[in-house]
Protein backbone atom coordinates (compact mmCIF):
# COMPACT_ATOMS: atom_id res chain seq x y z
CA UNK A 1 0.00 0.00 0.00
CA UNK A 2 1.32 3.44 -0.91
CA UNK A 3 1.81 5.72 2.08
CA UNK A 4 0.21 9.21 2.06
CA UNK A 5 2.54 12.09 1.28
CA UNK A 6 1.89 13.57 4.71
CA UNK A 7 3.15 10.40 6.36
CA UNK A 8 6.32 10.49 4.26
CA UNK A 9 6.92 14.15 5.12
CA UNK A 10 6.32 13.49 8.79
CA UNK A 11 8.82 10.64 8.71
CA UNK A 12 11.40 12.82 7.00
CA UNK A 13 10.81 15.59 9.53
CA UNK A 14 11.32 13.21 12.44
CA UNK A 15 14.47 11.80 10.87
CA UNK A 16 15.85 15.28 10.28
CA UNK A 17 15.30 16.25 13.90
CA UNK A 18 16.96 13.09 15.17
CA UNK A 19 19.93 13.61 12.90
CA UNK A 20 20.16 17.36 13.46
CA UNK A 21 19.55 17.91 9.75
CA UNK A 22 17.26 20.57 8.20
CA UNK A 23 14.06 19.11 6.79
CA UNK A 24 14.70 20.56 3.33
CA UNK A 25 18.10 18.82 3.18
CA UNK A 26 16.66 15.52 4.39
CA UNK A 27 13.99 15.62 1.68
CA UNK A 28 16.53 16.63 -0.97
CA UNK A 29 18.70 13.63 -0.18
CA UNK A 30 15.71 11.32 -0.66
CA UNK A 31 14.82 12.80 -4.06
CA UNK A 32 15.97 10.89 -7.14
CA UNK A 33 18.75 12.37 -9.26
CA UNK A 34 17.64 14.62 -12.12
CA UNK A 35 18.20 13.01 -15.52
CA UNK A 36 19.15 14.72 -18.76
CA UNK A 37 18.31 13.10 -22.08
CA UNK A 38 21.27 13.31 -24.43
CA UNK A 39 20.88 14.20 -28.13
CA UNK A 40 20.40 11.29 -30.50
CA UNK A 41 23.60 9.49 -31.43
CA UNK A 42 25.01 10.05 -34.89
CA UNK A 43 25.84 6.91 -36.88
CA UNK A 44 27.79 8.57 -39.70
CA UNK A 45 30.32 11.36 -40.01
CA UNK A 46 32.50 13.00 -42.63
CA UNK A 47 35.59 11.24 -41.23
CA UNK A 48 36.31 7.59 -41.97
CA UNK A 49 37.67 5.20 -39.35
CA UNK A 50 41.00 5.18 -41.16
CA UNK A 51 41.17 8.96 -41.10
CA UNK A 52 40.31 8.98 -37.38
CA UNK A 53 43.15 6.53 -36.73
CA UNK A 54 45.53 8.84 -38.58
CA UNK A 55 44.21 11.84 -36.63
CA UNK A 56 44.31 10.26 -33.17
CA UNK A 57 46.74 12.03 -30.85
CA UNK A 58 47.35 12.46 -27.14
CA UNK A 59 46.58 16.16 -26.79
CA UNK A 60 47.45 18.15 -23.68
CA UNK A 61 47.22 21.67 -25.07
CA UNK A 62 43.59 22.73 -25.21
CA UNK A 63 41.73 25.99 -25.67
CA UNK A 64 39.12 27.03 -23.14
CA UNK A 65 36.35 27.04 -25.74
CA UNK A 66 33.10 25.23 -25.03
CA UNK A 67 31.89 22.02 -26.65
CA UNK A 68 28.35 20.96 -27.53
CA UNK A 69 26.18 18.66 -25.42
CA UNK A 70 25.78 16.51 -28.53
CA UNK A 71 29.55 15.98 -28.59
CA UNK A 72 29.51 14.88 -24.94
CA UNK A 73 26.77 12.39 -25.73
CA UNK A 74 28.60 11.10 -28.79
CA UNK A 75 31.80 10.56 -26.80
CA UNK A 76 29.96 8.73 -24.03
CA UNK A 77 28.17 6.52 -26.55
CA UNK A 78 31.43 5.71 -28.31
CA UNK A 79 33.01 4.70 -25.01
CA UNK A 80 30.17 2.71 -23.42
CA UNK A 81 26.97 3.20 -25.39
CA UNK A 82 24.49 0.54 -26.45
CA UNK A 83 24.76 -0.47 -30.10
CA UNK A 84 22.48 -3.54 -30.22
CA UNK A 85 18.92 -4.32 -29.23
CA UNK A 86 20.14 -6.90 -26.72
CA UNK A 87 21.93 -4.20 -24.70
CA UNK A 88 25.50 -5.00 -25.73
CA UNK A 89 27.83 -2.04 -26.06
CA UNK A 90 30.24 -0.32 -28.42
CA UNK A 91 33.28 -1.52 -26.43
CA UNK A 92 33.91 -5.23 -25.70
CA UNK A 93 33.75 -6.51 -22.14
CA UNK A 94 34.91 -9.84 -20.72
CA UNK A 95 31.82 -12.01 -20.51
CA UNK A 96 29.66 -8.94 -21.15
CA UNK A 97 29.92 -8.14 -17.45
CA UNK A 98 30.32 -4.40 -18.18
CA UNK A 99 32.07 -3.31 -14.98
CA UNK A 100 32.77 0.22 -16.20
CA UNK A 101 30.91 3.34 -15.06
CA UNK A 102 31.46 6.67 -16.84
CA UNK A 103 31.20 10.12 -15.31
CA UNK A 104 31.44 13.58 -16.87
CA UNK A 105 32.80 16.60 -15.05
CA UNK A 106 31.30 19.38 -17.16
CA UNK A 107 32.91 22.80 -17.11
CA UNK A 108 32.19 24.45 -20.46
CA UNK A 109 29.51 22.38 -22.17
CA UNK A 110 26.77 24.25 -24.00
CA UNK A 111 23.28 23.48 -22.62
CA UNK A 112 24.71 21.54 -19.67
CA UNK A 113 25.29 23.26 -16.31
CA UNK A 114 28.69 22.78 -14.71
CA UNK A 115 28.70 19.73 -12.48
CA UNK A 116 29.29 16.00 -12.23
CA UNK A 117 27.11 13.58 -14.19
CA UNK A 118 26.84 9.79 -14.43
CA UNK A 119 26.20 8.17 -17.82
CA UNK A 120 23.36 5.66 -18.17
CA UNK A 121 24.08 3.61 -21.32
CA UNK A 122 20.72 1.84 -21.46
CA UNK A 123 18.75 5.07 -21.89
CA UNK A 124 21.55 7.32 -23.18
CA UNK A 125 20.99 9.78 -20.36
CA UNK A 126 22.97 11.67 -17.75
CA UNK A 127 22.16 11.43 -14.06
CA UNK A 128 23.06 14.55 -12.09
CA UNK A 129 25.47 13.71 -9.29
CA UNK A 130 26.18 17.27 -8.20
CA UNK A 131 26.01 20.73 -9.74
CA UNK A 132 28.58 23.49 -9.62
CA UNK A 133 32.17 23.86 -10.75
CA UNK A 134 34.17 20.70 -9.96
CA UNK A 135 36.82 20.63 -12.68
CA UNK A 136 39.46 22.42 -10.59
CA UNK A 137 38.89 19.94 -7.75
CA UNK A 138 39.45 17.14 -10.26
CA UNK A 139 42.67 18.80 -11.43
CA UNK A 140 43.79 19.11 -7.81
CA UNK A 141 43.29 15.36 -7.38
CA UNK A 142 45.72 14.69 -10.22
CA UNK A 143 49.50 14.92 -10.00
CA UNK A 144 51.28 17.45 -12.22
CA UNK A 145 48.36 17.62 -14.67
CA UNK A 146 47.52 21.34 -14.64
CA UNK A 147 46.68 21.28 -18.35
CA UNK A 148 43.42 19.48 -17.51
CA UNK A 149 41.95 22.75 -16.23
CA UNK A 150 41.59 23.95 -19.84
CA UNK A 151 39.27 21.07 -20.79
CA UNK A 152 35.63 21.71 -21.57
CA UNK A 153 34.77 18.44 -19.84
CA UNK A 154 36.60 15.57 -18.20
CA UNK A 155 35.45 11.98 -18.63
CA UNK A 156 36.19 9.75 -15.65
CA UNK A 157 36.36 5.98 -15.93
CA UNK A 158 35.41 4.00 -12.82
CA UNK A 159 34.74 0.32 -12.33
CA UNK A 160 32.78 -2.10 -10.19
CA UNK A 161 35.29 -4.96 -10.05
CA UNK A 162 32.74 -7.20 -8.33
CA UNK A 163 30.71 -7.51 -11.54
CA UNK A 164 33.62 -9.19 -13.29
CA UNK A 165 34.77 -11.03 -10.17
CA UNK A 166 31.43 -12.80 -9.83
CA UNK A 167 32.28 -14.63 -13.04
CA UNK A 168 36.07 -14.52 -13.24
CA UNK A 169 37.11 -14.25 -9.58
CA UNK A 170 40.66 -12.95 -9.16
CA UNK A 171 41.13 -12.58 -12.92
CA UNK A 172 38.84 -9.56 -12.73
CA UNK A 173 41.95 -7.60 -11.74
CA UNK A 174 43.28 -8.34 -15.23
CA UNK A 175 40.08 -8.08 -17.26
CA UNK A 176 38.65 -4.82 -15.92
CA UNK A 177 41.65 -2.69 -17.02
CA UNK A 178 41.33 -4.30 -20.46
CA UNK A 179 37.74 -3.09 -20.61
CA UNK A 180 38.93 0.41 -19.72
CA UNK A 181 41.51 0.29 -22.52
CA UNK A 182 38.94 -0.72 -25.13
CA UNK A 183 36.54 1.98 -23.99
CA UNK A 184 39.20 4.69 -23.83
CA UNK A 185 40.39 3.95 -27.36
CA UNK A 186 36.82 4.32 -28.62
CA UNK A 187 36.64 7.72 -26.94
CA UNK A 188 40.01 8.69 -28.45
CA UNK A 189 38.79 7.86 -31.96
CA UNK A 190 35.45 9.57 -31.52
CA UNK A 191 37.23 12.68 -30.26
CA UNK A 192 39.41 12.64 -33.37
CA UNK A 193 36.32 12.36 -35.58
CA UNK A 194 34.84 15.37 -33.77
CA UNK A 195 38.12 17.33 -34.17
CA UNK A 196 38.55 17.39 -30.40
CA UNK A 197 41.62 16.61 -28.32
CA UNK A 198 42.09 14.35 -25.32
CA UNK A 199 44.61 12.25 -23.39
CA UNK A 200 44.10 9.36 -20.99
CA UNK A 201 45.52 10.31 -17.59
CA UNK A 202 46.10 7.69 -14.91
CA UNK A 203 48.03 9.79 -12.42
CA UNK A 204 45.71 10.89 -9.60
CA UNK A 205 45.01 10.35 -5.93
CA UNK A 206 42.30 7.70 -5.90
CA UNK A 207 40.60 8.70 -2.66
CA UNK A 208 40.45 12.39 -3.55
CA UNK A 209 39.17 11.76 -7.09
CA UNK A 210 36.52 9.38 -5.77
CA UNK A 211 35.36 12.11 -3.38
CA UNK A 212 35.29 14.77 -6.13
CA UNK A 213 33.19 12.56 -8.41
CA UNK A 214 31.04 11.23 -5.59
CA UNK A 215 31.74 7.60 -6.39
CA UNK A 216 29.52 5.20 -4.44
CA UNK A 217 31.03 2.38 -2.41
CA UNK A 218 32.32 -0.43 -4.61
CA UNK A 219 33.43 1.81 -7.50
CA UNK A 220 37.12 2.48 -8.13
CA UNK A 221 38.48 5.27 -10.37
CA UNK A 222 40.62 4.09 -13.29
CA UNK A 223 41.40 7.14 -15.40
CA UNK A 224 40.54 10.62 -16.62
CA UNK A 225 40.15 11.83 -20.20
CA UNK A 226 39.89 15.65 -20.34
CA UNK A 227 38.37 16.76 -23.66
CA UNK A 228 38.44 20.09 -25.45
CA UNK A 229 39.44 21.87 -28.64
CA UNK A 230 43.11 21.42 -29.53
CA UNK A 231 45.15 24.58 -29.31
Amino acid sequence: MRRPVATILAGAALASVLMGMPLCLALAQQAPSATIKLPEVRRQSSMSLEAALWARRSTRTLTRDSIALADVGQLLWAAQGVNRLDGHRTAPSAGATYPLELYVVAARVRDLPAGVYHYVPRTHELETVTTGERLQALVDSATRQAWQADAAAAFVFAAVYERAAQRYRDRAERYVPMDAGFSAQNLYLQAAALHLGTTFAGSFRDTILARVIGLPAGQRPLGIMPVGHPR
